[in-house]
């Protein structure tokens, strides 16, 4: 099986190599990328760490799809009919590549590249940060603070994000506007303005109320089709709206 894989150095322009690798069954993208640095190519760079797909650390682009290397199958990626998804994923233009005879593996989208197949997160983490990711807990006393099933399981939609910045490799968004928060941190804000145990869930919503944070968001979905744990961050960034818009309206119509 032949793969090819963008390359990318300090002292060497982008390009692209092509390897043949000896598939086995049930082989992963990240084995087939262990397999062509203990063979043939031991400067090739890519992240990883837990290989069971929750850490996000081996997350690339895989036939122009963002996705987790550990959880990719290396079956079927030749020749496939992948997701469909907005422009803007390409790191630099691939006409020669063939998906009938080859497997393309790129670094992911929307972020500067260091070497090959790692980027740098830093702009990923620095929008995270601006939302502040922790919980202002409310003062219970003693007392434990029970949430419903039904609240449990609406946190658990957004707190599944393990952070790979798949989401934002494939906003087309992220692509065009560098000071767009991103679909990652936009779902962990609301997922904190509903959390029942924030005390300052109402002014949360307000932390992005800007043209580069809820408004700037077009619902392409493509978040949402790359997700490796299904967070619905298109869904969180409708529903912010809608409240902030219904508060707003609320505002105007006080005398």
């Amino acid at each position: 099986m032949k793969f090819r894989i963008f390359r990318k150095s300090p002292d060497r322009g982008a390009t692209y190599c092509s390897y043949d690798v000896e598939e086995r069954p049930g082989m992963t993208v990240l084995d087939a990328l262990f397999q062509i640095h203990d063979r043939q190519d031991d400067s090739l760079s890519f992240r990883y760490s837990c290989r069971g797909a929750v850490c996000g650390s081996c997350a690339m682009s895989i036939n122009k799809v963002p996705r987790l290397a550990c959880r990719t199958q290396v079956a079927g990626l030749v020749g496939e009919n992948p997701q469909r998804l907005a422009p803007s994923l390409s790191i630099v233009q691939t006409a020669d590549w063939d998906p009938s005879t080859e497997a393309l593996i790129e670094p992911l989208p929307n972020m500067p590249v260091i070497k090959d197949l790692i980027v740098d997160m830093e702009s990923f983490y620095a929008k995270y940060r601006q939302i502040k990711p922790t919980l202002h807990g409310k003062v219970v006393g003693d007392k434990e603070s029970i949430m419903g099933p039904s609240v449990v399981l609406e946190l658990e939609r957004y707190t599944n994000c393990i952070l790979c910045a798949a989401c934002y490799g494939a906003c087309p968004i992220n692509a065009i506007d560098p000071d767009y928060i991103g679909p990652a941190a936009l779902a962990e804000l609301y997922r904190l303005r509903i959390d029942p145990r924030e005390d300052d869930g109402g002014k949360r919503l307000e932390l992005a109320d800007n043209p580069h944070g809820w408004w700037a968001c077009r619902f392409y979905t493509n978040c949402n089709s790359v997700c490796p744990r299904e967070v619905p961050p298109n869904i969180a960034i409708g529903k912010a709206r809608q409240e902030l818009m219904e508060k707003k309206k609320g505002t105007e119509m006080k005398p």
